[in-house]
């Protein structure tokens, strides 16, 4: 059971960790940290738990604000579905999307990603004959980066001394092609420019045009989904429904409506955190789930930045893009609408992905470089138990903090009319590429409301409203600062920030965090569990 704070709520006398931010690497950490006997207190700043995860409603739909399809869970072989496993008591189930996950749209032409990675080769082949040689290339060498992931990953575990000892060498085959960008590699293996531009078709998914990008990342995102996209059946709303009971029968809490001022620290040591009220809540170690930047420039006291020279680790990274996402509901089921499963990727004919961000970030009148549309109401089989002969729709796209940063510091719901008159022009043209694609819509929409980054900021508390934490570039890669372990005694950090983008990245992190907690190997251990 989630508590809240302002309400009556019963805490345990002690716990042994406090995590901050309810975010999936968070509660990834405390359910991991819970079965091994520890009390974990999650304190949430919000109303919700769930970070990325969490819904809302309205006027009688609801929406997932962040998880609109995850991969890896058709076998029960692979890492993230065995933790999604340990964490939910196998109690959250997943919806299989069916054969094609993802819709790559250029101008007027469509590549379908199929599901399995010998369909997906032959389709692409399909599609590009005479590409075949740099088709099965590119496969094998998606296949070849995603290898040498695990023990740069397994690093970010290791103690000061082993990672001295061992560090480089477990970090340098993924640095090969971290340090290269996506660009560079897919032009290494083709020239064909329309080729390109498909193979990169999930750009958005971290956020980073090709040119931008690490190779790496984009290699992890490809492996992700080559065996297809799932959906939480229930909504996204089930990961914290399944998650809350577990930790309350290990003895741990979840409390929202809990903002954190600030970790305590005495002598370099972290021993607790400072409510917005005032309150102090003590434990043996502290994590933060906040984000770095949140982190390093909110919550710790500053004369520690300083002295950790931390200001400079946060030079050597940035901010990933911002978003705007159009919330849309629907009169009709979506079989009545003939809704799809798969996503679609909408892209400007012609240009290059980065040559398109590039003159829609000069002018924002052109084209949007990249809309993402999910339809999560077809995605989910007991979609039409909850909400009979409605449906949904999620539109996202690139919107730049500096477009609304003019009412940054406003209250939600409160911008004025400047700012809702700037929304709602952005709305209008996302629901004009929607008819474009799926005529039979034109009169079904009932409702509407659209997210800018300044939502995004009120809600999950990053800085300037970005949606995927970091930066993917290959100079983020580099930074071996992005682990659990920082230089203040049990203070720790989880979430996306210290491992990739997503929720499949975040709850890695979170298993990295309290593998280096515990000093256990939580991956093996739940590799070998039934």
């Amino acid at each position: 059971m989630v508590q809240s704070y302002k309400k009556k709520h019963k805490l345990a006398a002690s716990y042994d960790t406090i995590i901050i931010g309810s975010g999936i690497g968070g509660l990834t950490t405390a359910v991991l940290l819970a079965q091994k006997g520890q009390k974990v207190l999650v304190l949430e700043r919000h109303y919700t738990a769930g970070g990325f995860t969490h819904i809302f409603k309205r006027k009688g739909y609801e929406w997932d604000v962040g998880i609109h399809y995850v991969g890896s869970m058709e076998k029960e072989s692979s890492i993230l579905k065995k933790i999604f496993d340990s964490i939910t008591d196998q109690q959250l189930k997943w919806a299989d999307m069916g054969a094609v996950y993802d819709r790559i749209v250029i101008g007027d032409k469509t590549y379908d990603y199929v599901k399995g990675v010998g369909n997906w080769t032959e389709k692409m082949i399909g599609y590009f004959p005479d590409e075949e040689k740099a088709i099965r290339a590119y496969v094998d060498l998606i296949f070849k980066v995603s290898a040498t992931s695990r023990n740069f990953f397994v690093e970010k575990t290791m103690s000061p001394i082993w990672s001295k000892l061992l560090g480089w060498f477990l970090r340098k085959p993924y640095l090969e092609y971290a340090r290269k960008s996506t660009h560079d590699v897919l032009g290494s293996l083709t020239q064909n420019q329309e080729l390109i531009k498909v193979l990169a078709g999930q750009y958005g998914d971290y956020g980073l045009p090709p040119k931008q990008s690490s190779f790496a990342m984009h290699a992890s995102l490809v492996r992700h989904y080559f065996s297809g996209g799932f959906f939480p059946i229930g909504g996204s709303s089930q990961i914290v429904e399944t998650i809350a009971p577990v930790l309350e029968r290990l003895g741990s809490t979840i409390l929202i409506s809990a903002e954190v001022d600030q970790v305590v620290i005495e002598k370099n040591t972290a021993v607790g955190v400072r409510m917005k009220d005032g309150k102090v809540f003590k434990a043996k170690h502290i994590i933060s789930n906040a984000g770095l930047y949140t982190t390093y420039k909110t919550l710790l006291p500053a004369p520690i930045v300083q002295k950790h020279r931390l200001q400079q680790q946060l030079n050597k990274v940035q901010h990933s893009v911002a978003h705007a996402c159009l919330y849309i509901g629907l009169d009709g089921s979506p079989e009545e609408l003939q809704l799809p499963k798969a996503n679609y990727w909408l892209y400007p004919d012609k240009l290059s992905h980065d040559e398109c961000v590039e003159n829609y970030l000069k002018d924002h009148n052109e084209p949007f470089p990249v809309v993402y549309i999910s339809f999560p109401a077809a995605k989910d089989p007991d979609w039409n138990n909850r909400y009979p002969g409605k449906s949904t729709i999620d539109i996202i796209t690139l919107v730049p903090y500096e477009t609304f940063e003019n009412w940054d510091g406003k209250r939600w719901k409160k911008r004025g009319e400047d700012y809702e008159a700037r929304k709602e022009k952005i709305a209008q043209r996302l629901l004009e590429i929607l008819y474009k694609k799926e005529p039979q819509l034109k009169g079904k929409v009932d409702y509407y409301e659209l997210s800018s980054p300044l939502t995004t900021k009120h809600f999950v508390n990053y800085e300037k409203g970005e949606l995927y934490g970091l930066e993917h570039t290959p100079e983020r890669f580099e930074q071996k600062f992005l682990r659990p372990r920082t230089p203040i005694k049990n203070f720790y950090l989880t979430g996306q920030d210290i491992t990739t983008a997503g929720i499949g990245g975040a709850a890695f992190a979170g298993l990295l965090t309290a593998s280096t907690i515990t000093g256990d190997n939580i991956a093996k251990e739940l590799m070998s569990s039934d």
